[in-house]
């Protein structure tokens, strides 16, 4: 090989080395939920707000010493769980309350003069981050280097009926980020503990799991009560903030019969019996503890009775 050729060569590798970068990679963007449904293709406005409250959101990796974890030993659960309750506030079909930092609130409501008791959730999410893992590999060539920095996080949850204690969905999902750094003759990027990489691994694990929590909420079917009866106005639980509108219709349910499954031990409400239609005629309250005044549109309604009855949508 002659001068020239080795010359050209030389010229070759430093040109390649000129356009090394670092390039990361993470999974499906966090604001595009895969697979869509119908349910979740709705406006907000037109869809009736369950209550939930994620519950806890523990570290379950024993990972010790982890510049992960706080002195509570919870520094991941906690940001979990503020992701997956933004994530769910974020989409307008939700009331989101909190549980995790319940105790300041109470507090500051007693600070307040308010002691008005805490609102119940329709429903609890409870989680934990299962699995955590890094790793770090290195490609080295005669004139080049190749860094790649891998982070994985496996988050479970359970979406639990709070009025029958019942868990009516789980599911387990893995996130995965990576960056990769190459670095050849002296000329690219040399990259350093990448900690972004366990942020990005975790919210693309929350991610994969929004869309089946959203989709299983909803298609739970929201339901209200009586709470009195004033002057032939039926007042029921939930209002504006729950997305009820004035003039809205809903069907009133005589519960069914409580039956023991002698399989579990536990008992299952038969499906209820169809008894009135009332509409709504306006509110009272503010927030979560807002109430509708309804009338009795069709049917009939014993006032001695009205714990024994549901309200749901037509």
């Amino acid at each position: 090989m002659n001068i020239k050729q080795i010359f050209l060569v030389l010229s070759c590798i430093a040109l390649s080395a000129c356009t090394s970068s670092t390039r990361s990679t993470i999974n499906t963007p966090v604001n595009q939920l895969p697979q869509t449904s119908q349910i979740l293709a709705q406006a907000p406005e037109k869809s009736l707000k369950r209550i939930v409250a994620i519950s806890r959101f523990s570290d379950e990796t024993k990972r010790g010493n982890s510049f992960l974890v706080d002195k509570n030993n919870n520094r991941i659960g906690k940001q979990a769980s503020d992701i997956l309750s933004a994530r769910l506030t974020e989409s307008g079909k939700f009331l989101m309350l909190e549980r995790s930092d319940l105790a300041a609130l109470d507090n500051e409501n007693k600070l307040n003069g308010d002691t008005q008791s805490t609102v119940a959730a329709d429903f609890m999410i409870i989680g934990s981050v299962s699995e955590y893992g890094r790793s770090t590999t290195s490609e080295v060539g005669v004139f080049s280097r190749n860094k790649i920095q891998k982070a994985n996080v496996t988050v479970n949850i359970r979406l639990v009926n709070t009025k029958t204690s019942q868990v009516v969905y789980s599911e387990e999902a893995t996130g995965e980020a990576l960056s990769e750094a190459n670095h050849v003759l002296g000329v690219g990027e040399r990259a350093g503990y990448n900690t972004s990489l366990d942020d990005k691994a975790l919210s693309a694990a929350i991610s994969k799991l929004v869309s089946n929590i959203m989709e299983n909420l909803l298609d739970s079917p929201w339901q209200a009560y009586f709470l009195s009866n004033e002057d032939n106005q039926l007042f029921m639980s939930g209002g504006e903030e729950q997305g009820i509108n004035r003039n809205d219709k809903f069907q009133v349910l005589q519960k069914g019969k409580k039956i023991k499954n002698p399989q579990t031990g536990s008992f299952i409400e038969l499906p209820g019996k169809k008894v009135a239609t009332i509409q709504v005629l306006d509110f009272i309250g503010k927030g979560l503890n807002s109430l509708s005044i309804t009338e009795l549109v069709s049917g009939s309604i014993d006032d001695s009775k009205l714990n024994d009855y549901l309200i749901r949508e037509l």
